[in-house]
């Protein structure tokens, strides 16, 4: 979640994108840089640490001139250095980037076969040099930029110089935000509203795909195929809060279409994308441990499901998963060489820290899964393995529930490989699977209008069953409670093979039945499932992926066609669907989504 500020003004510039990057502290950096076009010359300053460090080296080395951007980076590829701060120049280009790119080694391989020379360990140098290759073929900028988009792979936001175009900066998206902020003679990029606010009230959020030129008169908008676009202007009121909802309706909305920045960012943290391991941080010697111990509330335990699932799959390690506020009461019995691990997005749910507490007074090992790093379980836990997803708003956990199953995801790569289940070439297959997460999650809240349309028929329901096998019946749960948190409809998640154990007998034609079935070793049954319940006049939204849809039983009220995916990464593909189908309902019903009734975000008593 970097920060990005991009200015094209009539005054000079550096003072003003340090006042941006300063809003944009909160986003998390480990490094920040700026660069600005100085008589004709694009000149560069970078630091590591803090913006007051890159503040002293620009009052050593000023920078002058009216257009310029600005960089917090956050280090996913290459270590938080001056070398690899950004900006990054190659030939005439200069840019800065939020996002992973997937596929820069085959790409930075290539540029290195034709003569091309790397001063940096990040994916963003390439991108760099394929648009300065670009340029060099005499294309106008503009067309080098769509010529370069269309050769990566996987997220991004992106500001960009180009020596010789003294007034113009060139920006794109995919995966990660980037607005257009409207100044009087002046024009403005940023990585969110609060980028530009301390400038203008007037911006325009790029879509999926976009990509921009902006100068002293306006932005020319283009779209995924290179087509000159309208995007509408907003108005954001100048006392926006540190969080805003930018074009959504509600924080949740937002926050689901977050979900691939923020997947990315998480996994960036868990994830070397050069070396494809597991960064797992703490002295908890994952070979040696005989079980994990989860306990957590809500969609914070049903995560935490998923987890179980995938950490006893590929690293054969026990984890039980417990509701906190039960286990604090029940006398359970532990064992020594268990880690107690407590997931919590705030960090001070009041049955989690007793539970925490619980295990630590029997000797147990203890660790936190957790969004707010300065909370009380931060504190007291051995280990923090923060999720990294920036504030969460809406009362229903969306982005927060994603990014704690790419921390369990790693988990069960680092011990998996640590307990000798997986080798070298198969911890790298999986990062490889988890790097890819983040585009394959925006590709699936591409459904939204096909859900938004599911959705007016579920807000007539009163009853509504989900069911899953595997990690997907996990998923189930959190797909049954998220509709009841927000639209209060009443909803059940159940294993599909229990649907004949009892289940069955709510099918009828007024139950909407929402199957979750990817084209996994569990399809031939969830498709027998299916089945089941269409005899019995259930209505059917089949949620699957393109082999699935090919292969489902006929009688669906509706197949939802979900990206493909490895079984792997499922759930965080799958997550998607489920929630805009919970918020869309909502929405249709006239809910409060962002605060349902009788719910708080953080539940910080009994």
């Amino acid at each position: 979640m970097c920060g990005i500020i991009a200015i094209v003004g009539k005054i000079p510039v550096t003072d003003r994108l340090l006042e941006s990057l300063r809003r944009l502290e909160y986003r998390g950096y480990d490094s920040a840089g700026v660069a600005v076009i100085v008589d004709g010359k694009v000149k560069r300053r970078r630091a590591q640490g803090k913006i007051k460090a890159l503040e002293s080296l620009l009052a050593e080395q000023p920078l002058s001139g009216q257009v310029g951007i600005g960089h917090t980076r956050w280090a996913t590829h290459g270590a938080p250095t001056t070398r690899n701060a950004h900006p990054h120049t190659a030939g005439r280009v200069t840019l800065v980037h939020n996002g992973i790119i997937e596929n820069y080694a085959e790409l930075k391989a290539e540029l290195a076969a034709r003569g091309h020379v790397f001063h940096s360990d990040t994916d963003t140098e390439i991108i760099a040099h394929l648009l300065d290759a670009e340029l060099s073929t005499g294309l106008p900028p503009v067309e080098a930029l769509k010529a370069t988009l269309d050769r990566l792979n996987g997220a991004y936001a992106l500001v960009i110089l180009i020596e010789g175009e003294d007034r113009l900066v060139l920006g794109a998206r995919r995966g990660s935000p980037l607005v257009v902020g409207h100044g009087k003679g002046e024009m403005f990029l940023g990585s969110d509203a609060l980028a530009v606010g301390p400038f203008t009230d007037r911006v325009t959020y790029l879509d999926e795909g976009d990509f921009v030129a902006i100068d002293n008169d306006g932005a020319r908008i283009f779209d995924l195929k290179g087509n000159l676009v309208h995007r509408p202007i907003a108005v954001i009121p100048a006392s926006a809060a540190m969080v805003e909802k930018g074009n959504f309706r509600h924080f949740m909305e937002k926050e689901i279409h977050d979900q691939p920045e923020t997947c990315q960012h998480t996994i960036a943290a868990y994830c070397d994308p050069v070396s494809l391991t597991a960064k797992i941080s703490g002295d908890i010697d994952l070979a040696k441990l005989e079980r994990i111990q989860i306990v957590a509330c809500g969609t914070s335990y049903i995560a935490g499901l998923i987890g179980k699932y995938i950490i006893e799959q590929m690293a054969d390690l026990p984890v039980d998963v417990e509701i906190a506020s039960e286990f604090r009461y029940r006398d359970p019995a532990l064992r020594s060489n268990t880690l107690a691990l407590a997931m919590s997005q705030s960090g001070e749910t009041a049955d989690t820290l007793a539970a925490l507490r619980f295990c630590q007074a029997k000797g147990l090992a203890s660790a936190a899964v957790i969004n707010a790093q300065g909370s009380t379980m931060a504190r007291e836990v051995g280990t923090v393995w923060p999720i990294h997803c920036g504030p969460e708003i809406g009362v229903a956990s969306t982005k927060a529930f994603t990014a704690q199953i790419c921390v369990l995801t790693a988990l069960a790569v680092a011990a998996a490989r640590a307990r000798g289940q997986i080798d070298a070439a198969e911890e790298a297959r999986t990062i490889k699977l988890l790097l890819e997460a983040p585009r394959l999650i925006g590709e699936s809240i591409g459904l939204e209008d096909a859900i938004r349309q599911i959705a007016i028929d579920v807000a007539k329901a009163r009853d509504v069953l989900y069911l899953g096998r595997g990690a997907m019946s996990a998923l189930a749960l959190e797909g049954a409670l998220k509709l009841k948190e927000i639209s209060y409809i009443h909803a059940e998640g159940y294993a599909a093979g229990e649907l004949k154990h009892g289940p069955i007998a709510l099918v009828d034609e007024n139950t909407p039945i929402v199957i979750l079935a990817p084209s996994d070793r569990y399809f031939e049954k969830s498709a027998s499932n299916m089945s089941e319940v269409i005899a019995r006049g259930g209505q059917v939204i089949f949620i699957t992926d393109p082999k699935g849809a090919a292969q489902a039983p006929a009688g669906a009220k509706v197949v939802v066609t979900a990206p493909a995916c490895d079984p792997l990464i499922a759930p965080l593909v799958f997550s998607a669907p489920i929630q805009l189908l919970a918020y869309h309902v909502a929405v249709h019903k006239g809910a409060d989504v962002d605060q349902p009734r009788n719910l708080a975000k953080s539940v910080t008593v009994e």
